[in-house]
């Protein structure tokens, strides 16, 4: 009987060896950087040995490629996300903007959030954070998202349920 934690060690192993050149040339052409193209290689295929399954791919290329394109998406949205934080800092009065580490908090903080978000369908997401940051009520929600207000309480509900999942 074989280990199946040999079998899907050997079967990254195989991918990483069949496939890492490749994919490191392709981002490092996407990003105009092989520093970030070698971190996000390195992410893709950590994310896809613990996504599990490797010897069932039948088209790898494909495979990492959408792995590579989720996790360089997720990178952008967090670098926004950040940014407008900055930015948003930068329109306070020098007294009352946060200290250098206080931000460095608040941004940590922030890519967490995104992290347990990640994942979320798109509408769950927009209403859960329309609730929690805007303050909106569900009727708001519901007419800004163009869905009933019993959709609304069932996003938010399900974006909750989600974090708590997710919470350490």
């Amino acid at each position: 009987m074989s280990n199946p934690s040999v079998t899907g060690a050997d079967s990254l192993h195989s991918l990483y060896a069949s496939h890492h050149g490749w994919l490191l040339d392709r981002l490092r052409r996407k990003l105009g950087n092989t520093s970030d193209a070698a971190d996000l290689t390195q992410d893709t295929f950590i994310r896809a040995f613990v996504a599990g399954g490797i010897e069932n791919i039948r088209e790898p290329r494909a495979w990492l490629t959408t792995i590579a394109r989720n996790l360089l998406l997720a990178r952008y949205r967090r670098r926004s996300l950040e940014q407008a934080y900055l930015d948003a800092l930068a329109t306070l009065p020098e007294p009352v903007a946060p200290s250098p580490e206080h931000q460095a908090l608040v941004i940590e903080a922030i890519n967490e959030i995104d992290a347990m978000l990640d994942g979320l369908p798109t509408r769950v997401r927009d209403a859960f954070l329309l609730a929690q940051l805007e303050g909106l009520t569900y009727v708001q929600i519901s007419e800004q998202l163009g869905v009933c207000e019993r959709s609304v309480k069932r996003y938010v509900a399900q974006a909750f349920a989600h974090c708590i999942l997710l919470a350490p």
